[in-house]
């Protein structure tokens, strides 16, 4: 049964937004791409929700996080790098995932066919409610059906980033982003798109 996103229970996964992948990208424009990662960065941040990013080795070769998404990254995200697919693999991630205690993960990034995929099976496997926001991931691939079939099929949700938008403004305070949200939160910033360009 699909259950609701909990803010305080979730934690973010950007996974290998790099330079080398952007520039491979067949689903998506680059720009596109950096502007709306940085949006889920920003949205997350508003609402305190921790986010591992990965970057996948060698970092020299394919880049680090474009800068105006690292601007947003606050102090509840954690970088690593990695050297498999599935980034439940890496020993470092793993351990900073059972110290966060939440059980539902937000994903977003890339390769949708290859790192995204087998991260999200290996959530799965361990246990994780894991939300996948279509709108927010790219590959080199032209067609990710198969793909995304299979992680629907392994139990992945997929949203898109209105969806998830709203539904975090919900759960804080039941739709009406009104008084208990303002006094938890602050104000959402203005400046904050309610979608994915």
């Amino acid at each position: 049964m699909v259950k609701r996103l909990v803010p305080d229970q979730c934690w973010g996964a950007i996974i290998d937004v790099q330079g080398f992948f952007l520039s491979q990208a067949r689903t998506r424009s680059p720009s596109k791409i950096r502007t709306n990662i940085r949006n889920f960065a920003r949205l997350l941040g508003y609402f305190r929700i921790p986010i591992a990013a990965t970057l996948e080795r060698p970092v020299h070769l394919k880049g680090l996080l474009p800068n105006e998404i690292k601007k947003q990254l606050g102090e509840r995200t954690e970088i690593f790098e990695k050297d498999f697919f599935d980034l439940t693999q890496e020993k470092k991630i793993r351990n900073y995932l059972e110290r966060l205690k939440r059980r539902q993960v937000i994903v977003a990034g890339c390769e949708t066919d290859v790192c995204v995929l087998q991260s999200c099976l290996g959530l799965l496997d361990l246990g994780y409610e894991v939300y996948v926001v279509e709108d927010l991931l790219f590959s080199s691939s032209r067609n990710v059906d198969a793909a995304i079939a299979r992680m629907k099929a392994q139990g992945a949700v997929f949203l898109t980033y209105k969806s998830l938008y709203y539904e975090l403004i919900a759960a804080v305070d039941g739709g009406s982003h009104a008084q208990t949200m303002l006094e938890t939160l602050g104000p959402l910033p203005e400046d904050l798109p309610d979608f994915a360009s």
